[in-house]
C-alpha cells in the first residue's frame, strides 16, 4: 500500500491550518505558498476534506479555510480515507472485494494482519500528535 501525494498533502494541509489557525479563515493562496502546493492541486485535496466535513469554507475577501474542530479530534486514519479511500493492502480486504478463495486462502490471515496493524496505527494518531 503506498499513500498517494493527494493523502500526503492532506495531512500537511490540515496541519498547516492547525498550526496557523487564529481564529481566522486562511486563504488558499497562503497555504499554497507555505505548503509549496499548486492552487489546483490544493483546491482538490480541499475538496475532498470539505467533503468530509473537516472544513468550515467562506468566501470573500477574507474568506478560506479553517478546521470544524480541535485538532485533537481529528484522526489522521479518518484524513487519509477521505483522500485516499480504503486503506486495505489488498482489493479482498476492501469494503467492495469478494474474494471466492478467502476461505482455502494460506495468506490471508497474513493480509488481514497487516491491514489491523495498518488502520490500528493511523487511528491511534490524531492531527494534534503530528503538530508534536
Amino acid at each position: 500500500m503506498k499513500i498517494s501525494t493527494k493523502g500526503r498533502y492532506a495531512l500537511r494541509i490540515m496541519m498547516d491550518l492547525a498550526i496557523n489557525s487564529n481564529g481566522k479563515y486562511i486563504s488558499l493562496t497562503d497555504i499554497s505558498k507555505r505548503q509549496e502546493i499548486s492552487n489546483k492541486y490544493l483546491e482538490q485535496i480541499i475538496a475532498l476534506l470539505n467533503r468530509a466535513g473537516f472544513l468550515d469554507t467562506a468566501r470573500g475577501q477574507t474568506g478560506g479555510y479553517k478546521l470544524v474542530k480541535l485538532p485533537k479530534e481529528y484522526v489522521i486514519g479518518d484524513i487519509l480515507r477521505a483522500t485516499e479511500g480504503d486503506l486495505a493492502p489488498i482489493y479482498c480486504l476492501t469494503e467492495d472485494g469478494e474474494c471466492n478463495r478467502q476461505e482455502g486462502c494460506k495468506t490471508y490471515s497474513f493480509w488481514k494482519g497487516l491491514d489491523e496493524v495498518i488502520s490500528d496505527y493511523v487511528n491511534s494518531k490524531t492531527l494534534e500528535d503530528l503538530i508534536k
